[in-house]
């Protein structure tokens, strides 16, 4: 059973603090007057790309997403994606993990949820000035690493979200009447189902995890995104089957082992029942 190609900060970027690691590269620098082109993978890693000036393409968990001017894109540790960029873009890509900039204040750690919500945003030119000015800062502050750096590079991510959320014309993910304590709450859910999706399937298993009835349960999917839990459940398990069969050449039957399902010819027919096409199918015709 193979697995999907992960990427690792510590292959490239050594030198680990308790502070966790950080990466900030310019796109100019990254692609050196070249295209670049990575296959389909994924991080262990925050990964944010803001495009000042290129074309190209950047498919996420199997959404694609045409690259232009004034685009930010932020990913989470394990979603799955393929990038493609054209030769001469400029902006800039940021990669650090959880231990590096995990915001604890109340007020940033509702603007880090509200951006990490949605992958793709784009702004108008002059906003976008703004978000590059505090990336800019960051870039410099990194390059230089005088004493303090980590927390100015923190202190500008802070600045970048809080514009990044206000500019953004994408809705957010979690409606806006719902409150903190719901809001929380859903994300807690969208954690359990993205690292026990393949041990847990049952909406009660869910919901004792968290410490909430199933009726408790429902009431926050619904009042977030007005989906049951059970759909929410059924899209994780959906999302996990596209991504070994896109991103690996393992058989069906060894994919269905690894999401928890020992009859094969039933993985298969709940994937068809919900996607219209076979697992079979659905890679072909992704290919």
């Amino acid at each position: 059973m193979k697995t999907i190609p992960v990427r690792h900060l510590a292959d490239t970027h050594q030198g680990q603090t308790s502070a966790g690691r950080f990466s900030m590269r310019n796109l100019a620098d990254v692609l050196n007057d070249k295209a670049l082109v990575h296959d389909l993978h994924k991080h262990d890693f925050y990964f944010i790309l803001a495009v000042e000036q290129g074309q190209g393409i950047h498919e996420i968990d199997f959404i694609r997403y045409d690259i232009h001017n004034y685009a930010v894109f932020i990913l989470r540790p394990g979603q799955v994606h393929s990038l493609q960029l054209t030769a001469g873009c400029t902006g800039y890509l940021l990669e650090f993990d959880p231990s590096f900039y995990q915001p604890k204040n109340t007020l940033a750690e509702q603007h880090w949820k509200k951006a990490i919500s949605k992958n793709h945003c784009e702004v108008e030119e002059s906003r976008f000035r703004k978000l590059l000015s505090y990336l800019s800062n960051c870039f410099t502050e990194y390059a230089a690493k005088e004493t303090g750096y980590q927390e100015a590079i923190k202190a500008n991510l802070d600045l970048f979200l809080i514009e990044l959320v206000r500019q953004s014309r994408n809705p957010t993910r979690v409606s806006s009447g719902a409150n903190t304590y719901i809001q929380e709450r859903y994300e807690e859910l969208l954690r359990l189902l993205e690292e026990k999706i393949t041990q847990v399937k049952s909406v009660s298993q869910y919901a004792r995890l968290l410490n909430l009835s199933v009726y408790q349960l429902n009431a926050i999917t619904k009042a977030s995104v007005g989906k049951t839990a059970a759909d929410l459940i059924t899209e994780q398990i959906l999302l996990e089957a596209k991504r070994y069969l896109l991103a690996t050449p393992n058989q069906i039957k060894d994919i269905a082992w690894h999401l928890g399902y020992e009859d094969t010819s039933y993985f298969i027919r709940f994937f068809k029942s919900h996607t219209g096409q076979s697992p079979d199918v659905f890679r072909k015709n992704f290919s």
